[in-house]
């Protein structure tokens, strides 16, 4: 017997600990963690004279397991939003048509788009030129000419 003797408990205030890691830090990693450290837990309960290398072996083996299931399955049913384009605020502008708020110089220029002004990409146009946004590259717009 070691000194420190790895009790059952003692896995489930680890996953309550790994619990509250993943209310901190949300990315879902800690909470399969956290299931994987209750699982190990009630598996000691069952079974106290479990090695603590093969307890935490074991552990280790169902937190790779638990979170590689739930990439899967993450992968093939993706969580859909009723606002895909909430946290991207140029996005909801692809397609859309504006007036040049400066000619477009050397490939730049510029639009208004409510109360702000956008950089824009795209051939060199007069002022008051009608452009419609195709791609978004961070906060930059590229757009085309509208004939």
């Amino acid at each position: 017997m070691s000194e420190l003797d790895f009790v059952f408990w003692y896995w489930w205030v680890w996953a309550l600990l790994l619990l509250v890691i993943e209310l901190v830090a949300p990315g879902f990693f800690f909470l399969w963690m956290s299931a994987a450290g209750f699982v190990t837990g009630c598996l000691v309960f069952l079974f106290p004279d479990t090695p603590e290398n093969f307890q935490i072996f074991e552990f280790s083996i169902l937190s790779v397991a638990a979170i590689a299931v739930w990439r899967f399955y993450v992968k093939r049913h993706p969580i859909e939003s009723d606002r895909p384009l909430l946290n991207k605020r140029g996005a909801q502008y692809i397609g859309r048509v504006f007036n040049l708020y400066t000619p477009i110089e050397n490939g730049q220029g510029k639009i208004r788009v409510g109360d702000s002004i956008w950089t824009v990409h795209g051939p060199d146009c007069d002022i008051h030129t009608k452009v419609r946004v195709v791609s978004v590259n961070g906060t930059v717009f590229e757009v085309e000419k509208v004939e």
